[in-house]
């Protein structure tokens, strides 16, 4: 019994130190570097026109702090609409691409020419499709961020062993029954995979949507700081910006410890 419970108090004695060099590190990394950005500035004199001081960033963003919470929100806006809509078209489309050859031969070239136009270029054009409204932008940000979750999916869909398919044909279950009791859970750790390149990659097409067409979001404040020299203000969105793509991903990573926690090898060793 006492060789038994060991395990588990030895892992519990570890939980702290995890938690350090998961949360504490990266902080105190962090806040090293923006001190190490600080003190270059002050004491090379560096423009604040080129480079300015965090302190100068935080004074100048902080003076307009409403206006910049506006922004933030746009964007978040448009990333959450991008990102949901990549899930509703990437999760099907995986399915249909491991559904048969056939398809997947037919799918694929079209989902590759999807990512080889470049956004920046495509922007314009679907402004003057779609008008000068939300809408560009969250198409933007949805072909930015999909395909990466589509292939991921597709690659977990097909990752189950195939002793477990010829199980399940011979017991005669039928295809809804495999992809939703062996072929899903088997995808969830590469479906997880896909989701947090996609938030992150979310955040990037939403920002170019704004360089082309917006009157709100933190890329439109670029823009419009560099635009009026406000060097200061464009790295307060820009920080803001990496910020928020930091703390979605951190979501990602936390929705699936919490609900699928053996999808990350999180999962309590029990005897």
């Amino acid at each position: 019994m006492s060789v038994q419970a060991a395990p588990p108090l030895e892992k519990s004695r570890k939980r702290p130190s995890a938690l350090f060099y998961e949360v504490m590190v990266p902080l105190l990394a962090t806040a090293a570097g923006f001190l190490l950005w600080e003190g270059i500035c002050r004491v090379f004199a560096v423009p604040g026109y080129l480079v300015p001081a965090p302190s100068q960033i935080w004074t100048e963003t902080i003076e307009i702090g409403p206006t910049v919470f506006g922004h933030s929100m746009a964007t978040l806006r448009t990333v959450m609409l991008g990102f949901v809509v990549s899930i509703l078209i990437s999760l099907p489309l995986a399915v249909l691409l491991t559904a048969s050859p056939a398809i997947a031969s037919t799918l694929y070239p079209f989902l590759v020419w999807t990512q080889s136009i470049p956004k920046v270029a495509l922007a314009p054009i679907l402004v003057v499709v779609m008008g000068s409204n939300e809408l560009p932008r969250v198409v933007i940000t949805v072909l930015v961020a999909f395909f990466p979750l589509v292939i991921s999916s597709a690659t977990g869909l097909m990752s189950v062993p195939p002793e477990l398919i010829e199980l399940s044909r011979a017991c005669r279950a039928s295809k809804w029954s495999e992809l939703w009791r062996i072929r899903l859970p088997y995808a969830i750790p590469y479906i997880f995979a896909g989701l947090k390149v996609a938030i992150s990659l979310a955040v990037v097409g939403a920002v170019v949507a704004e360089f082309v067409n917006a009157d709100a979001g933190l890329g439109f404040l670029i823009a419009t700081s560099t635009a009026f020299f406000k060097v200061p203000l464009a790295f307060g969105a820009l920080i803001i910006l990496s910020v928020m793509g930091v703390v979605l991903f951190q979501i990602v990573v936390v929705i699936e410890r919490v609900f699928f926690p053996w999808s990350s090898g999180n999962t309590p060793v029990t005897q």
